[in-house]
């Protein structure tokens, strides 16, 4: 199981922020949740929820998060490509990782909400540079935790004198790509990534991502066994109990889905997976 916490809107306000999000972390420690993430948005997610709503910068998250964990991997879900240059980035997650004792993920994709682009003074190129600079950032960052390739990096989009990254991670931090495009997502999880994010709800489609993950796969000699399937959880209609959802996430494992991530409501996040979460960690290890 994952947990990925996307609202911050706890009753008390700002100031409620971290003792809220220090009883996530810890509960989910507790509980043996294998992963916890946040979102890497500057604003909230418009269509979700209103974009003046509170969110955190990502990465200085993952450090309180670290402080106050002991086991679970902590990442984003997902890092857009445009918000960080490559060589930064790379030295980010290994700072993560370093610090929480070799847990740090780099989830990343593509990018895609225009407004805080704009609303930020971030560049916002068109999607297909954006895919073209998130393969080249896979390849800087893989570069850079290389100990024994400290060299020059030339791509389209980035040129890097050296990628020296010192200290390296403590473990070279696993890639997850989130994302379903069938052409370009899906090839560069099977070239790059040790892990893919697809979303629920449609049992078919995500059989059908499934299988063209494999076909890639195939192209680059690789077995899908060794790329860690997650989910992001959409609960279907008729999942109204703890053991309908069950029911419902077996389905999913049958289809190959290794990890479901599962969303706490925003305004008592800790207490959530304190009461729903961690009695389902035992179950879902049992599918």
């Amino acid at each position: 199981m994952g947990i990925h916490v996307i609202e911050f809107t706890v009753p008390t306000g700002a100031a409620g922020i971290a003792p809220e999000l220090a009883r996530v972390a810890e509960a989910a420690d507790a509980a043996g949740v294998a992963r916890l993430s946040v979102m890497d948005h500057f604003f909230q997610m418009e269509g979700f929820k209103p974009a003046t709503d509170p969110m955190l910068e990502g990465y200085t998250t993952l450090g309180f998060l670290a402080a106050h964990t002991t086991d679970v991997q902590l990442g984003l879900l997902v890092t857009g490509v445009t918000y960080r240059h490559p060589g930064l980035l790379a030295k980010i997650v290994s700072t993560v990782d370093v610090l929480s004792g070799g847990r740090a993920e780099l989830g990343i994709g593509a990018a895609w909400y225009e407004r805080e682009h704009l609303g930020l003074g971030v560049p916002y190129p068109a999607v297909a540079e954006r895919f073209e600079r998130l393969e080249e950032a896979l390849r800087i960052c893989l570069q850079m935790w290389d100990p024994e390739d400290n060299g020059a990096f030339e791509g389209k989009h980035y040129r890097l004198a050296e990628t020296l990254c010192s200290p390296q991670p403590i473990r070279r931090p696993p890639i997850l790509i989130g994302g379903g495009g069938e052409k370009k997502t899906l090839r560069m999880v099977a070239q790059y990534a040790d892990a893919c994010n697809l979303f629920g709800g449609d049992k078919d489609q995500v059989r059908h991502k499934l299988d063209v993950l494999r076909g890639h796969c195939d192209t680059f000699g690789r077995d899908i066994a060794t790329i860690d399937k997650t989910l992001t959880y959409r609960p279907a209609p008729e999942v109204d109990t703890l053991d309908d959802f069950v029911r419902d996430v077996a389905d999913y494992a049958e289809l190959g889905i290794d990890t479901v991530i599962l969303v706490p409501p925003g305004d008592a996040p800790a207490r959530w997976v304190e009461q729903v979460a961690a009695p389902l960690v035992p179950r879902l290890k049992d599918l």
